[in-house]
């Protein structure tokens, strides 16, 4: 267990929520997914005004060097030491019963492997909250964030229910977040098309919900999405849409089924694209995102994952796109509300 949890800020009363924020694509002039260069992060908005302002300000700094996004590691450091907050033992010299030590809490063998000298003083101080944060976020990545958020999590932490209460503070954390940061990719889609994609983006980090969300936004699902607040697949697609204006069915296979198609290598941003997904079929899609451009897509992928930017080019399971009329048509699904399917 490298990194142990601290004094911190009463996990136990979170609603266990997952949120990765899995930006591991490149979309645009944003390389998202790896270190060094710019990622595709959200803004804080007010749900983060109880983070010390200069935390804050790292943890942001930390994400985008590291494609760890902000409010994952704005979670750990609550959960580790309120931020630098906490008085236990630890967290601003010696260590703790377990060996544990600075605001992030590292096990001093793993600060020797993947320390950082965040502010870059030619020091890598454990103590040092820049440090901390971004040795943090470096460790993190190394474990498999962002696509696997909840593996490099419980790499931090061997505790599931930690794991759970980090990814619940996340989701708190981005409650109210901008986007700018992303829709600045999206600013030359013009039209009804501009106005589904940008709606889409502000849903990055919401949990997928199976049977959950619809057009007025996400919303507790069905079977196993009966805990969770959140999209799935079709129904992010139908929001987005519903947010330019025009209504389109619930679920994939209606999608699929009710709208026109268009070849493949003719898909423009805000159409929709498909995919058999675990359970569907040529005729029958299981799978559906928005297309942001011709290699890339926001999607809800599956349960336990949450929205997010992907790579169309990498399924092979493609089987087309659709185009929705953008003239003011409303196209009204009367059938009640079904789970749209997920990729696994």
């Amino acid at each position: 267990m490298p990194v142990l949890i601290a004094a911190g800020a009463g996990l136990g009363g979170l609603v266990l929520v997952a949120v990765l924020g899995a930006f591991s694509t490149t979309l645009g002039m944003f390389s998202l997914g790896r270190p060094g260069t710019a990622a595709c992060q959200s803004t804080p908005g007010k749900a983060a005004s109880s983070i010390p302002p200069a935390y804050l300000h790292l943890y942001v700094q930390a994400g985008t060097k590291y494609a760890v996004p902000w409010n994952v590691l704005a979670a750990v450091g609550n959960a580790e030491s309120s931020h630098g907050r906490a008085a236990g033992p630890g967290i601003h010299s010696g260590t703790n019963s377990m060996g544990a030590a600075g605001p992030m809490q590292f096990l001093l063998s793993t600060w020797a492997s993947f320390g950082v000298d965040g502010d870059g003083d030619g020091r890598k101080d454990v103590y040092d909250p820049a440090d901390a944060i971004f040795g943090a976020a470096n460790y993190l990545r190394h474990n498999g964030a962002p696509a696997q958020m909840e593996q490099a999590l419980y790499a931090y932490n061997h505790d599931r229910q930690y794991v759970k209460g980090v990814l619940a503070q996340a989701a708190a954390y981005s409650r109210d977040a901008a986007v700018s940061a992303c829709a600045t990719l999206t600013d030359s889609v013009s039209g009804r098309a501009g106005l589904a994609i940008r709606a889409a983006l502000r849903m990055l980090g919401t949990p997928y919900s199976w049977g959950g969300g619809g057009p007025s936004g996400p919303s507790l699902g069905t079977g196993r999405g009966a805990n969770t607040i959140g999209f799935d697949c079709s129904s992010l697609v139908q929001f987005a849409w519903h947010q330019a204006g025009i209504d389109i069915p619930r679920t994939t296979t209606e999608q699929w089924a009710r709208l026109s198609h268009v070849p493949p290598g003719q898909q423009a941003p805000g159409d929709l694209v498909f995919f058999n997904g675990a359970d569907g079929s040529a005729g029958s899609p299981g799978h559906v995102g928005l297309v942001l451009s011709p290699d890339q897509m926001i999607e809800a992928p599956h349960t336990g994952a949450t929205v997010r930017v992907s790579a169309i080019g990498t399924r092979t399971d493609l089987v087309g796109y659709a185009r929705i009329n953008g003239t003011g048509q409303r196209l009204i699904d009367k059938s009640p509300a079904r789970a749209g399917r997920s990729t696994r």
